[in-house]
């Protein structure tokens, strides 16, 4: 009974032999040919080495990709934003006087968008302009006054003059016997007059200027509550800053407005801006001027130019804002619209690869693995330009290279491939 599991064990022990050990001698048994001859053949022997080679090469799949020149656009999520945004407020207060203005009404620049009761802001301005006048009246008199104290001051000095020249007269003549003494003492008398009435005309003549300058003081004065009342009536009409829309109702009839209320919220739509952020690695490639474009959710294209590209980046993104500036005349386009914006950048030579043919190294890096010229796999770190509909633009690579495209998770730096080639269209 156990005989035969013996001689079954024999003979599987005799057939793993010969399939381990002697496998070339089984192989050429079954083929029919002598072991020794193919041993000793020295073509057979480099196709087995050939076929040896061969299993240990990993099969991928490649594609020979040749660089080419494409315009390199600068691709940002943003958004639509008004070229103006103002919240009209008031400067005074008072009781709103005029019929409310709807949101969504166009108005020019300069037109009324709130008025305001004036109270007694004019009786105000009129008491102004009445002391301005009263002022301006007082010119003549205080001006005739000036020439007049300027005579009796010629007066009083050519009296003092006279009264010096006797009594120099009066001295001398006393010296020779010719004068009394009290001659003499009524010529220093009328000397010391004289001169008492020069000094009094002097006074009357700087009371009379500075009357003038009181005078002009006063008309200075004047002017200015003049031009503070006119300003206080101006700002009782509230007008639109530019040309646009208005965004909310202009204050309603009868409510009161303090300094500082709102009266309306207006809104420039044309041109319109476009709005992202640029990340640092790419913002020396923006140039303010360069042609650039959008596309909102609607599907709407949109064209115009980069107007402003920030100098100071994002504190917590690293990001620098950039504004392109777009027509708008028909205002379809709308404030906080989502858009896709393009910017226009110097052409760059890139390859054209399937997005599947991305891996990443072992330190993390983006890259392709290439097939080298010992038909060896290598990774190639690559940047990222843009993607479209056939694939993703890679540059970093060399003008030609075969690529792997499946089969690269597979294999790692150096291990040798047997790549099949498919055409680029495929």
């Amino acid at each position: 009974m156990r005989l035969v599991p013996i001689l079954t064990a024999i003979l599987v022990t005799v057939f793993l032999f010969f399939l381990v050990v002697q496998r070339e001698a089984l192989l050429s048994f079954a083929k029919g040919t002598d072991a020794t001859e193919t041993e000793t053949s020295p073509s057979a022997s480099q196709d087995v080495v050939e076929d040896d080679d061969a299993r240990q090469r990993v099969g991928v799949i490649a594609i020979r990709s040749m660089a080419q020149e494409i315009d390199s656009a600068i691709i940002l999520r943003g958004q639509t934003e008004a070229a103006r945004d103002v919240d009209v407020r008031s400067e005074t207060s008072g009781l709103v006087v005029s019929e409310p203005l709807r949101k969504g009404t166009f108005v020019e620049q300069g037109e009324i968008l709130c008025q305001l009761d004036a109270g007694t802001r004019r009786s105000s301005l009129a008491e102004a302009q009445a002391r301005l006048a009263e002022a301006r009246s007082r010119i003549p008199q205080t001006e005739a006054q000036v020439p007049r104290a300027a005579a009796q001051l010629e007066q009083a000095k050519a009296q003092l003059e006279e009264a010096q020249i006797n009594d120099n007269a009066a001295r001398k003549l006393s010296k020779g016997g010719f004068a009394s003494d009290s001659r003499v003492a009524a010529t220093a008398a009328a000397v010391r007059g004289a001169e008492a009435a020069v000094k009094s005309a002097e006074a009357a003549l700087k009371t009379a200027q500075s009357g003038m300058l009181g005078v002009q003081a006063a008309i200075e004065s004047a002017q200015a509550n003049v031009a503070a009342s006119e300003k206080e009536i101006s700002r009782l009409e509230i007008k639109a800053p530019f040309k646009g829309l208005l965004e909310s109702d202009t204050a309603e009839l009868g409510s009161l407005i303090q300094p500082g209320g709102a009266c309306a919220t207006v809104i420039q739509l044309d041109p319109i801006k476009l709005v992202g952020f640029v990340p640092e690695a790419q913002v020396n490639r923006v140039k303010v001027g360069a042609k650039a474009g959008g596309r909102l959710t609607t599907g709407q294209l949109l064209t115009g130019t980069v107007s402003f590209l920030g100098r100071s980046a994002d504190q917590l993104t690293r990001t620098f804002r950039v504004e392109i500036e777009v027509p708008n005349p028909e205002l379809t386009i709308r404030d906080g619209q989502t858009a896709e914006i393009l910017i226009g950048a110097e052409g760059r030579t890139a390859h054209l690869v399937p997005q599947s043919a991305l891996t990443l190294n072992d330190s993390g890096l983006l890259g392709v693995r290439l097939v080298d010229e010992k038909m060896n796999a290598q990774f190639q770190e690559v940047t990222l330009l843009r993607d479209d509909t056939k694939g993703v633009w890679l540059t970093g690579l060399p003008e030609q290279a075969d690529i792997i495209i499946i089969g690269q998770e597979y294999v790692i730096q150096g291990v040798p491939v047997a790549p099949e080639y498919q055409d680029i269209a495929q």
